[in-house]
């Protein structure tokens, strides 16, 4: 499997463009996976759903399943910093490329994502393992300048296009 992350900060566009590369990427027949980092107290379920109460009675885990699809929510007696090694490992090993949004510190061949208007420090000067740069600023207007390749963060189509051709870079 092929592990890419993307990295920027809160309004960048990184769910945007992860959905829209999510398009492109099953158009070329790849199977895809996504793993979102999330704020501590996000919750799938619905209050007053099975699931929901089952959870908040104290189970641990949480599996629901139907002919279509299945879903396992866990939840840790004690805080932690979720790892996205040990995330990874609970996908299917079958799927060709698992796009892994807003861990940006995670030791993974990433992608960072700049948007005109959005305030940030951004990693890629000081963080070998991003590989390019997604943007809708043009190279000249960069925080810092760089090497890297800079893609067109509204061309999905063109990322999914230089993932693909780069992908031994991501090889997990």
């Amino acid at each position: 499997m092929k592990v890419v992350g993307f990295a920027g900060s809160s309004s960048s566009g990184k769910t945007t463009l992860v959905e829209h590369l999510i398009v492109a990427l099953r158009r070329m027949e790849f199977k895809v996976s996504v793993i979102k980092h999330a704020h501590q107290d996000f919750d799938m379920d619905q209050p007053g759903k099975d699931s929901y109460r089952h959870r908040q009675a104290g189970a641990l885990e949480v599996m629901v399943a139907s002919q279509k699809r299945w879903a396992l929510q866990h939840t840790h007696e004690v805080l932690q910093k979720p790892d996205v090694h040990e995330l990874l490992t609970h996908l299917s090993p079958d799927v060709d490329w698992v796009l892994v949004e807003g861990f940006k510190h995670a030791d993974l061949p990433k992608l960072e994502v700049l948007r005109a208007g959005v305030v940030c420090v951004p990693l890629y000067p000081n963080d070998p393992l991003v590989l390019a740069l997604v943007s809708d600023l043009g190279e000249n207007a960069l925080p810092v300048p760089t090497l890297r390749d800079v893609l067109p963060l509204n061309g999905p189509e063109l990322v999914a296009q230089w993932l693909v051709h780069n992908a031994s870079r991501f090889e997990y």
